[in-house]
């Protein structure tokens, strides 16, 4: 399968969860272990001023984040988290953001990974680690 192939089908399979916040995989590098989504948040997601609840954003971050790692380990079902830290480094405000995810080190049954949330200015709005557990196609 190309890589444009993967990008389409990986968008047709959204979970309903991203499919809200108008998701949408830009680009991924199996080998570096990277995914790059897109968001379209509308005001329904904010808790005052527009400003985006931090539980969404959390869910932004954890979505490139486990992108990067079942674009770069096909053989992954499932990537349930084990620990999760979230800072928020900006306010997210409702409108286009962008998250980058990165594999930091996958074993064979546990991953490190990392997440950047960019907001519509292009600052660091905010950062996430996680580990999760691997569980592999039998």
């Amino acid at each position: 399968m190309t890589k444009q192939e993967r990008l389409a089908a990986a968008n047709e399979h959204l979970p309903p969860c991203l499919q809200i916040l108008n998701t949408r995989l830009l680009d991924f590098d199996s080998e570096a272990g990277t995914a790059e989504l897109e968001f379209e948040v509308s005001e329904q997601f904010c808790h005052s001023v527009n400003i985006v609840q931090g539980g969404n954003v959390t869910v932004m971050l954890d979505a490139a984040m486990s992108h990067a790692l079942f674009l770069q380990e096909t053989d992954v079902v499932a990537l349930p988290t084990l620990e999760l830290k979230v800072s928020f480094l900006e306010p997210t405000l409702a409108g286009r953001l962008t998250a980058r995810g990165k594999v930091i080190k996958s074993g064979r049954s546990i991953a490190f990974l990392e997440g950047t949330l960019i907001n519509a200015e292009g600052l660091v709005a905010a950062t996430a680690s996680s580990t999760a557990k691997l569980v592999r196609r039998r």
